[in-house]
């Protein structure tokens, strides 16, 4: 069975475009290309044209590496590494509540900006 990579604009989607990623977690294609080497755990699928596809579960950790590196000011990669394998994570519960907090504030920038 052959994937796809399905469009945008399709809710049923499986592979996002690197451009889509860069987009959505807020750091550059380049820092996605370095971290890919890195972190074993973020395989995206390319095309004949050498683009990339990630999934949903690249994106996840993407986002965790991103909240690690950016939100708990873990730089070195060792140990971002430590913390994504640590068994007694409590990251994944804060990275959670920031990224609903940072939902939140962006509505309600966008209500005020509507006021």
């Amino acid at each position: 069975m052959e994937e796809q990579y399905i469009n945008s604009t399709d809710s049923r989607k499986v592979f996002y475009s690197i451009t889509e990623v860069v987009k959505t977690v807020g750091v550059p294609a380049s820092t996605l290309r370095y971290w890919e080497k890195q972190f074993s755990g973020i395989s995206p699928r390319t095309d004949g044209h050498g683009n990339r596809y990630y999934k949903q579960s690249d994106i996840d950790l993407i986002k965790q590496i991103k909240y690690l590196r950016d939100e708990m000011h873990i730089t070195r990669i060792e140990a971002i590494r430590n913390e994504l394998s640590s068994p007694r994570r409590r990251t994944d519960q804060r990275q959670h509540a920031y990224e609903i907090l940072s939902r939140v504030k962006t509505e309600l920038e966008e209500i005020r900006a509507a006021l």
